[in-house]
């Protein structure tokens, strides 16, 4: 087994950070591995904000309600960015409605996150910590509006890195085999039964987040993160469509 992977199999969320600066070299030779991702048709609709100013993160931080968002080192947003190539394409005398679809929205979406992901993998291989941060759909327009992002950019997802400043257990997951199907999708009959031993796992783990108190069964924190959601986002179409993307049911 290569360190790559040993790396992957040992991910873990890394929340707080010692502070120490990573240098200029390193952080461009990762922005070059996020300019090297792999891009829908090519087309690299997706760009990355990275947010140096502390007032920023705070701002950040405090409506995705997440007061560790500020302390990240380096906090990189990752967003759907079609505007750029919708001015190239303008200045060529094309403008037209396909190009700022759903349709072309998903492959941003699609590139920003892989990106992201592979950011995540390289900050690991160097020995650093890092944190997703989805608390930017909370209010995705306040996100929007906090790094003045043009018409036709949408926030994707958040990362932060840094030197790592905790120790956390590595999270239980769901057994593969019920997240792994062959030609066809697989039902089971009863999956409360098949995760049985998972809700058990799970409930030795340990959540930094919640000071260090132990999680409750997996199956227990179905009906409260799935059975709910957070008041603005269920806004996101409308946002999407304010932000210029066409948004067409038919």
């Amino acid at each position: 087994m290569n360190q790559t992977i040993k790396n992957q199999l040992n991910h873990r969320t890394i929340r707080e950070f010692t502070g120490e600066k990573i240098n200029e070299e390193t952080i461009k030779t990762l922005l070059e591995v996020v300019n090297m991702s792999a891009s829908s048709n090519g087309m690299q609709n997706m760009s990355i904000i990275r947010v140096t100013n502390p007032k920023i993160k705070e701002k950040l931080a405090e409506n995705g309600n997440q007061a560790y968002m500020a302390r990240a080192t380096e906090l990189w947003i990752f967003i759907v960015d079609l505007k750029r190539n919708y001015e190239i394409a303008r200045e060529m005398g094309l403008e037209n409605d396909t190009m700022i679809s759903f349709d072309k929205f998903i492959q941003g979406f699609t590139d920003a996150i892989i990106a992201a992901q592979n950011l995540t993998i390289a900050v690991e291989s160097l020995g650093l910590g890092a944190n997703y941060f989805g608390n930017i759909h909370n209010d995705t327009k306040k996100v929007i509006e906090i790094l003045k992002m043009p018409k036709l950019t949408y926030p994707a997802v958040g990362v932060g890195f840094g030197v790592p400043n905790q120790n956390p257990q590595i999270k239980p997951r769901l057994d593969i085999n019920l997240k792994t199907f062959e030609n066809s999708y697989k039902i089971y009959d009863s999956y409360l039964n098949l995760i049985k031993e998972y809700d058990e796992e799970m409930t030795t783990y340990y959540d930094l987040r919640d000071s260090g108190r132990k999680s409750e069964s997996f199956s227990s924190q179905i009906p409260k993160k799935q059975g709910s959601i957070v008041k603005n986002r269920n806004k996101m179409f409308k946002t999407l469509m304010d932000q210029g993307f066409v948004i067409n049911p038919d």
